[in-house]
């Protein structure tokens, strides 16, 4: 049987160049994105070249968005042998003007970090449901510890300040996500997948690129598919190579105190706390 494989933010980029690589190594892909001809073209594209491909709309700016997203997932299937947490929005190509999501957060913290929070808590019941399954969150070699007095950036906003918290949540996230999924069949792992790629988040930014989609790809293809990896978990990878992340990352109570405001922010409930 093929694997099942959702990938956030898969229309463009690096999730684009993953997701049609996956499909012609037979995995059957759920694609996501905000743009509809996008998505449909990427499913064409998927499917006149023999693999199969379903697309779903969703604006993880929302998390009404993020909660129909989980709902449509889980009317196309019944286990998800892999989700990978791809979708995000850069740094405003440096535009200092603080912005918010629907429900009032700061946006990049609420689309980078918070959307693949609460989409990977709401579809672990699929994830379980397939064996030796993968969560992969991509973020960004780009850091800055959070300041859990000001999460939401009130004061002193910058872009890419609030760029750097978002991403280095991801990870904090993924570490304490992979303790706590311990002995269960899952594996949950983060990347840098590469500096600068040629896509149009970078462009946005005015960087000019200095990597490749595939560069990126093959990295983010490594925690999916590598055999190596299907025992390692809660490890941060820049590139190809496991690396170290921001030291925040490797605190236990920042990631106790992210973990608790998360839950809260989304309204659901701890279940370890329960």
């Amino acid at each position: 049987m093929s694997k099942t494989i959702l990938i956030t933010g898969s229309t463009d980029g690096v999730g684009r160049h993953v997701a049609e690589r996956l499909a012609a190594d037979g995995a059957s892909v759920i694609a996501h994105g905000r743009d509809r001809a996008r998505g449909d073209a990427l499913v064409e594209r998927i499917k006149k070249t023999g693999g199969k491909a379903k697309f779903l709309r969703a604006d993880l700016a929302s998390l009404a968005g993020v909660r129909a997203l989980a709902d449509a997932v889980r009317h196309e299937t019944d286990g998800l042998d892999v989700l990978v947490n791809n979708a995000g929005i850069g740094a405003g190509g440096g535009v200092a003007r603080r912005e918010v999501s629907d429900d009032g957060f700061e946006l990049r913290f609420a689309v980078n970090y918070l959307a693949g929070f609460l989409l990977t808590r709401l579809l672990l019941p699929l994830v379980e449901a397939r064996a030796a399954s993968r969560i992969v969150n991509v973020s960004s070699a780009g850091q800055q510890a959070i300041d859990f007095s000001d999460v939401m950036l009130t004061h002193g906003y910058s872009g890419v300040r609030a760029y750097c918290q978002s991403k280095l949540a991801q990870i904090l996230f993924t570490i304490d996500l992979a303790g706590e999924l311990k002995g269960r069949g899952i594996t949950v792992n983060c990347l840098h997948p590469a500096t600068y790629m040629d896509t149009t988040m970078v462009r946005l930014s005015g960087a000019r690129p200095i990597s490749t989609v595939e560069d990126g790809g093959a990295a983010i293809l490594q925690l999916v598919e590598s055999p190596a990896l299907a025992r390692k978990s809660g490890l941060y990878f820049n590139g190809l190579r496991e690396s170290r992340a921001d030291a925040q990352a490797y605190d236990a109570q920042a990631r106790k105190q992210l973990r608790a405001l998360s839950f809260e922010l989304v309204g659901l409930a701890d279940p370890v706390a329960a």
